[in-house]
């Protein structure tokens, strides 16, 4: 991968620029969520998607948005219980 200048792009500067591109230690709760708030930012952000919805669900344009901004705030529920080192003692002692 390159800017439009031609110079190539280093992995971190495109992590910086890109958060969820995710790394090894990211968990599968925070890939997917962050997954969902990009999807939910990308409807936000497309008038005709929005339109689409709103039509499909037969509410008003606005009430459509007002309930995916909500969702952005924890799109997958509650995290699960527990942490990463949690999970890596329970893989490695079983």
């Amino acid at each position: 991968m390159s800017t439009p200048g031609g110079a190539p792009i280093h992995k971190d500067q495109l992590k910086a620029k890109y958060i969820g591109t995710g790394d090894a230690d990211m968990s599968k709760y925070e890939w997917v969520t962050n997954m969902h708030r990009d999807t939910l930012a990308s409807h936000v952000g497309h008038h005709d998607q929005m339109s689409y919805y709103a039509v499909a669900q037969n509410e008003s344009l606005g009430r459509v948005r007002k309930e995916f901004l909500e969702k952005m705030l924890r799109p997958c529920g509650r995290p699960p219980v527990g942490g990463k080192e949690e999970a890596y003692d329970k893989l490695i002692n079983g």
